[in-house]
């Protein structure tokens, strides 16, 4: 299965892949980002307040008579409060299944690296992947552990280097 991206309402196959994250419009206007700030509140507290699995759609008068009910677990509510929220902040969205498995090229455009890098980080052992043929594959919940333990140790370089300058008394 392919990337999702969402854009403009609609969810586009292998976008954000082929593309990259240009693809994405990134910006809602500020009517729709209110209107997103609006839903994730209203969510959110019938989450909070009633464990609400059902939301009735209204018609733009507002009317619910004859309204369809759609039945959702509290999670996929949550999710959607989430998603609303990031909406509301304008911040492009991408959905991708977590076993989803990505070639190089894709994992490097995802971690903002290149492919070279990828593949060493493969060879050292440190990037699970699996071959296809000649090809490698990357399962993203491993890019993900990756990415997160590549992040540690940078976060951990740098405050080393903050503390280094604090006993030199270079000021930072």
């Amino acid at each position: 299965m392919a990337a999702a991206a969402v854009k403009n309402g609609q969810a586009n196959q292998g976008d954000i892949m082929e593309n990259g994250p240009d693809a994405i419009e990134s910006v809602l206007d500020e009517h729709d980002a209110a209107m997103a700030q609006a839903a994730q509140r209203c969510l959110m507290a019938a989450l909070d307040h009633s464990r609400a699995a059902r939301i009735a759609l209204v018609d733009e008068a507002g009317h619910t008579e004859g309204a369809p009910l759609i039945e959702l677990p509290p999670k996929a509510l949550r999710f959607m409060a989430d998603v609303l929220g990031l909406m509301a902040q304008r911040k492009p969205i991408v959905l991708m299944p977590q076993k989803l498995e990505l070639s190089t090229q894709e994992a490097a455009a995802f971690l903002n690296v290149s492919r070279p890098f990828v593949v060493k980080q493969i060879e050292a052992g440190r990037l699970a992947c699996r071959k296809v043929g000649r090809h490698r594959r990357v399962l993203f919940e491993d890019l993900l552990a990756f990415q997160k333990q590549m992040h540690a140790t940078t976060e951990d370089a740098l405050q080393q280097l903050a503390d280094q300058a604090q006993e030199l008394g270079l000021g930072y």
